[in-house]
């Protein structure tokens, strides 16, 4: 399988957001488990909407999540290849103009819906003459033109997530595929694209069924072989229903605002809806690993943003120094980050923590606290300094004033961390260091 080549066809006309990034990763990770290609596509035909800044935040997002294309085309740069394509369905009869207005089609529909009939297309525009046609056009109407589907029997094909599946063309009106202005829909463009890329599989969800079926009635009008479909299912919230507006658009400029590791994202999007469990994992490397069309549900994939923190934690608490140097404060090296890092959700609650060695700390005593502080420091000033500072220290406390657990540990820990909870002490400890632990231990006593 290592001819298969991919594509995610975002239109850049806004951010990318959860539900398209779980189409790219599944894109890419079917590629790279079969040593294959993943190809960037920007259906940026639309050129109202299309803007430049939305390419670059594409590109700038899929290179974060570590989703690098193996190559990237613009359709606004293809339309040499549509139109090619275009003449040639016209000549073959696939492809025919029809005149009605907007409006006109839409009566027709409300028409058919108080009959009860499905608001199909009626064809209308293949039984007009060519004195018809050139008359509309001598009075200015523009056509739009229509690709003619075969009627004759149901469009049949095995999906690899859906297992067989069909559409009845009879059910459905013949696309519009070029606006009256000339510019194109996404239908045959895409179609085009597939065949000229080598596009092998076709991931993307299952809303495109009806797409999908429609597509291949083109791919066989152009005498191109398909490509084989894979339709995953939607995303849906965390209570079930369909996903919201906010979360189904939530950004990856969001998620790095929330700290989230790009591999976080990553091993829950190409989880959810599968049989195989959600794990932390140290790239994506390991996600594509073993990857499996048949391990996909046909049933809604739930998202809950909420999933990602400990989620995301599990993954930090692997991460090796290299990983989060550039993002640890100053002074943090390798071993302190080997220390703290089980105390962390996101890399960047290492500030917060690594301010427990480096100070200020202000905490308030009891008198017999200070009394017990004053006894602490005097042990520690007296004991030699090694990793193993923290167990022998408060063993020998211990014994020397008769405290125990909380009464020993808590004033302890607030006289060098002016906290009540944290890091284990025994980590903390060497961090601070001797000096600055008997200066703090020096300030709580007096």
């Amino acid at each position: 399988m290592s001819n298969i080549v991919t594509r995610f066809a975002p239109s850049p006309t806004g951010r990318l957001h959860v539900g398209n990034v779980r189409t790219a990763l599944i894109n890419w990770l079917f590629a790279r488990a079969n040593a294959g290609r993943f190809m960037l596509r920007l259906d940026d035909t639309d050129q109202a909407r299309s803007r430049p800044e939305y390419v670059d935040a594409i590109r700038q997002d899929l290179g974060w999540l570590g989703l690098s294309p193996d190559g990237e085309v613009r359709q606004s740069d293809r339309s040499a290849l549509y139109d090619a394509a275009f003449d040639r369905l016209v000549a073959a009869g696939r492809i025919y103009p029809a005149y009605e207005t907007a409006e006109e089609l839409d009566v027709k529909r409300k028409v058919q819906l108080s009959r009860r009939l499905p608001p199909v297309y009626d064809r209308a525009a293949l039984r007009l003459s060519e004195e018809d046609r050139a008359q509309l056009e001598e009075a200015g109407t523009k056509p739009h033109w229509r690709f003619r589907l075969d009627t004759d029997a149901a469009i049949e094909w095995t999906d690899l997530v859906r297992g067989p599946a069909h559409v009845d063309p009879a059910s459905l009106s013949d696309p519009v595929v070029r606006r009256a202005d000339g510019s194109y829909l996404y239908m045959l463009p895409s179609v085009v694209d597939d065949i000229d890329m080598g596009i092998t599989h076709v991931v993307r969800g299952e809303d495109h069924v009806t797409n999908s079926g429609v597509q291949l009635q083109m791919f066989a009008a152009l005498d191109a072989p398909p490509p084989r479909f894979a339709h995953i299912s939607l995303l849906t919230g965390a209570e079930g229903g369909k996903l919201s507006k906010r979360a189904g658009s939530l950004g990856m400029d969001e998620i790095r605002a929330l700290g989230i590791e790009p591999v976080t994202i990553a091993a829950l999007l190409a989880r959810i809806g599968t049989s195989r469990s959600i794990e932390p994992v140290d790239d994506l490397s390991a996600l594509a690993e073993g990857f499996d069309f048949t391990t996909f549900s046909r049933a809604a994939a739930r998202f809950d943003v909420a999933d990602l923190v400990p989620l995301n934690a599990k993954i930090v608490h692997g991460l090796d120094y290299d990983r989060v140097a550039d993002r640890l404060p100053t002074g943090m090296d390798k071993p302190a980050w080997m220390a703290l890092r089980s105390n962390v959700e996101i890399v960047g609650d290492a500030a917060a923590l690594w301010q427990l060695v480096t100070g200020p700390v202000d905490a308030q005593f009891t008198a017999e606290d200070h009394e017990f502080l004053t006894a602490a420091r005097e042990t520690l000033a007296a004991l030699d300094w090694s990793h193993d500072i923290w167990q022998r220290w408060t063993t020998e406390l211990k014994a020397k004033t008769g405290r125990k657990g909380k009464g020993l540990f808590m004033p302890l820990r607030q006289a060098l961390t002016g906290q009540d909870h944290g890091p284990e002490m025994a980590a903390l400890l060497p961090l601070i260091g001797r000096e600055q632990a008997l200066a703090r231990l020096g300030k709580a006593g007096a």
